[in-house]
């Protein structure tokens, strides 16, 4: 809102008070009441000889009223009475007939209708005029008014010069990149393409978990082609209003004809692309109207007109199938997770900017983050850097990384809380019995760190592993190993204490529900064979379209599966307890251990192994 618009706002809402004071004056009259002046005080300005006239007003609410009171010396006095006729009883006791004092009362006041209604009407004329005003001037203020912008594209447009980021900014998705070099290339010389007939991809849809960079790359190829860069939220398109969203998409691809060649970017294009019929509402929704009018506007435009429409997603099973269609999004680019050798390269461009010490390993750091997208590494060196610049060290090293690790993957540290020893030698044979596991089993193994430190999340501790490499999948001698792992802290307590507590209880929920996967999901089951046996319990229904279609098992096959799930859980307890057993010398030094430091690391932790055998 520019400076005029702000001075006649100002303006008007003066002259809006103006108005409303005016209001108050008229219902309440330009009665000045004396609230201290009493019949009292008037009796004795009569005896003094002050008062020449007095004027009763009777009120609407008889028989109450106001005297208003002149005296010699010009002024007037104004107060309340509960009775007329008592006061002109007192009146005439108190002053004689032949007095000079002049004496009139009044009739019952009367307002007339008008005189009712007249502030009423002069307060809604006053608040239309107020709206009226408000609405021209945030018409002047954008740029015309308010409704002719509600359909109108909220993208936002950024130029050729504004758009610094290239395909050197993104890294760790090399195969990624190659793909959308071809986009590049056709917006630079599209010339050679159309010679040969070739039709660019019209749409390219980006689908990966959140943060691994799909908004990255768009950005990236609309730095490389030096072209302009649309960019819109799949949300911005939907109002509650029908035909608002349709209204969006045609003028979104309306400035986009005009600035082409260019990029439209629809970020989470889920929102506004779901599969049309599954809503419980009917089909004519405000939403698919909008996904109609994108598959028209996008079906539509020729190939020389060099608009390419880059779309972002990670739920990519509930797109409608007209979208995905040849013609529209093409081609699909999976923006997965990175593995190490991805990882170390991002982590070197986010720490192209920020001092390390020689102990940070990056190559290290890679390892360790397995599972972690561009996002998450960028929020991990980020909060080593504030690590470092709270203890005032003008370099990171390696205890502020392995502090941001535990911060964003685990929770801050609680150190100041306050916990019972019962429950840290508990915690210490719980994390204890987790570790050893870890370290023992191929393939879940080694460990990084062990604590019993409280966390931000709840935790009474952690055990940290530091995974070999990245595993494309599991395998079902993994799956058993990671129920193993498990129900170790739940064996250590067994095995030590003489009760068990519920500190276990999100191991359990995990072990179980991996069972349940092996069984139900994966065909890992002896008993019940290479069949998938998911419900709507662990399989997510789209409403609309699967409701009423829910799979049934029959009573026999529900309880073979928990007769098969508790097999599995049972099994490896047996299997993992037999471990612990075995090294029950390492459970007792490695608790001990971690009452004495509450921290250990990996040598550390492995050295108990050496000192037990000696």
């Amino acid at each position: 809102m520019n400076k005029n618009v702000k001075r006649s706002l100002i303006s008007y809402l003066i002259l809006f008070a103006l108005i409303f004071g005016v209001i108050i004056l008229i219902q309440n009259g330009n009665q000045n009441v004396d609230m201290t002046y009493t019949e009292t005080k008037f009796a004795t300005d009569v005896k003094k000889g002050n008062v020449t006239s007095v004027y009763v007003r009777q009120n609407a609410e008889v028989p109450t009223g106001t005297v208003e009171v002149a005296m010699k010396d010009y002024s007037k006095v104004i107060f309340y009475i509960t009775d007329v006729n008592e006061f002109q009883d007192f009146y005439n006791e108190l002053v004689d007939k032949d007095s000079d004092i002049k004496f009139q009362m009044s009739d019952v006041a009367r307002p007339t209708l008008l005189e009712k209604t007249l502030p009423y009407i002069v307060g809604l004329i006053a608040f239309i005029v107020f709206m009226v005003l408000m609405v021209g001037m945030q018409g002047a203020g954008n740029g015309g008014g308010a409704m002719a912008n509600f359909g109108k594209s909220r993208a936002r447009m950024t130029s050729e010069a504004d758009n610094k980021i290239t395909f050197e900014d993104v890294a760790g998705l090399r195969e990624e990149k190659e793909d959308l070099e071809e986009v590049v290339d056709f917006l630079k010389s599209p010339g050679k393409y159309v010679e040969l007939g070739a039709r660019i991809p019209k749409g390219i849809l980006l689908v990966g978990p959140p943060g691994t960079g799909k908004t990255l790359l768009a950005k990236a190829v609309a730095g490389e082609a030096h072209v302009p860069f649309f960019t819109i939220s799949g949300s911005d398109f939907v109002e509650m209003f029908v035909g608002v969203g349709a209204s969006r998409v045609r003028d979104l691809f309306a400035e986009a004809k005009r600035n082409a060649p260019c990029i439209i970017f629809i970020d989470e294009i889920d929102a506004v692309a779901r599969r049309r019929g599954t809503g419980l509402g009917g089909g004519h929704d405000e939403r698919e109207q909008t996904l109609n009018q994108m598959l028209v506007e996008m079906d539509g435009f020729s190939v020389n007109e060099g608009i390419i429409v880059l779309a972002a997603t990670n739920r990519v099973d509930i797109l409608d199938p007209a979208i995905l269609r040849p013609g529209r999004f093409d081609r699909k680019i999976n923006v997965g997770r990175p593995d190490v050798k991805g990882r170390e390269e991002i982590l070197k461009v986010h720490t192209k900017k920020k001092p390390l010490s020689e102990d940070v390993d990056l190559h290290e750091i890679a390892r360790t983050t397995a599972g972690f997208a561009g996002a998450d590494l960028e929020n991990l060196m980020n909060e080593s850097a504030i690590s470092a610049a709270k203890d005032n060290r003008k370099f990171i090293i390696k205890e502020d990384v392995d502090k941001a690790f535990i911060k964003v993957g685990i929770g801050t540290e609680r150190k100041s809380r306050l916990v019972p020893e019962k429950e840290r030698r508990i915690t210490a044979y719980h994390e204890a019995g987790h570790a050893i596991l870890f370290h023992l089993l191929e393939g879940v193994g080694p460990v990084y760190t062990v604590s019993i430190i409280p966390t931000g999340q709840g935790a009474a501790g952690y055990t940290m592993p530091l995974p070999e490499n990245d595993n494309v999948f599991n395998t079902k001698g993994k799956i058993l190993q990671d129920i193993k792992v498990s129900l170790g802290g739940r064996i250590a307590e067994e095995m030590v204490m003489d009760d068990i507590t519920t500190g276990a209880y999100q191991d359990i929920k995990q072990a179980t529900a991996a069972a349940r996967a092996m069984v139900v999901q994966y065909g890992m089951s002896d008993e019940l064979g290479l069949v998938n046996y998911e419900t709507e319990n662990e399989e997510e229904t789209f409403v609309g379209r699967d409701i009423g279609h829910r799979k049934i098992l029959g009573e026999q096959t529900t309880s073979a599966i928990d007769r098969e799930v508790k097999c599995i859980v049972d099994e490896c307890y047996v299997a993992a307890k037999k471990i612990l057993e075995d090294n029950v010398a390492v459970l007792h030094l490695c608790a001990e251990r971690l009452l004495e430091k509450e921290r250990i690391d990996r040598e550390e932790f492995e050295s108990l192994f050496d000192e037990v055998q000696a």
